[in-house]
């Protein structure tokens, strides 16, 4: 009854404060452990455990539970500091081992994504703290993505570089500023290889956009 009370004291307050969504969702996380944590201290020492001599008896199990455990705890480190500094929150959008999803839930130890296929995914913590995720979702500027095509020796470049353009300008999920750019790669084995530059802010969608992209590109080229 007392989690409740606070919980919904909480939430009043957070609401009346303006917190955003993964603020609001992290503080309530930390009401939750906490209130948890003291519950067990409690209930422990009500039944006459004396914590002193419980830490002290338990010195060598717990040493060894460390060097078994060690990956759990570093998930669970992992957890409180995503918590702690917000650098994930619920709602962001990640990437995380070439998995492109957005974040349903933060736990204690690992949390909850949903991909673009609307799978479920559970992704230890400390994947989202030291590997190399990107959060979309904080990046205030658009992303630059790209497209490649590869023509004939015989075409003409001039006219390639114009398609390209004229496609990605028939997108509408590709931004207008900054405009889209068309790279001359490189003169590959059998083709010629150009890069189609754009900008987009639509991360979940991304490869969607660029498939239509190139549904376009085919269909300017051969008319």
């Amino acid at each position: 009854l007392f989690l409740y009370l606070l919980i919904k004291i909480s939430v009043r307050y957070l609401r009346r404060r303006h917190v955003d969504a993964g603020r609001h969702y992290a503080i309530l996380q930390f009401i939750k452990y906490f209130i948890y944590a003291v519950a067990t201290f409690m209930a422990l020492e009500s039944v006459g455990l004396r914590f002193s001599v419980l830490w002290g008896s338990a010195a060598a199990l717990l040493v060894a539970l460390g060097l078994g455990l060690q990956q759990t705890f570093n998930d669970i480190v992992s957890g409180i500091i995503l918590l702690i500094e917000g650098t994930v929150e619920v709602g962001d959008v990640v990437e995380v081992d070439s998995v492109v999803g957005k974040v349903q839930q933060i736990g204690f130890r690992t949390s909850k994504i949903e991909t673009i296929d609307q799978i479920s995914l559970l992704i230890p913590n400390s994947k989202l703290v030291s590997d190399n995720a990107t959060n979309w979702s904080h990046n205030k500027l658009p992303t630059r993505f790209q497209v490649m095509v590869g023509v004939a020796y015989s075409s003409d470049v001039n006219l390639v570089k114009q398609l390209l353009l004229q496609a990605a300008k028939e997108q509408k999920s590709i931004l207008n500023k900054p405009a889209p750019e068309v790279q001359f790669r490189d003169f590959g084995n059998s083709s010629l290889d150009f890069v189609l530059h754009f900008y987009c802010d639509e991360y979940l969608r991304i490869e969607f956009i660029k498939s239509n992209l190139r549904y376009n590109i085919i269909q300017l080229f051969r008319d």
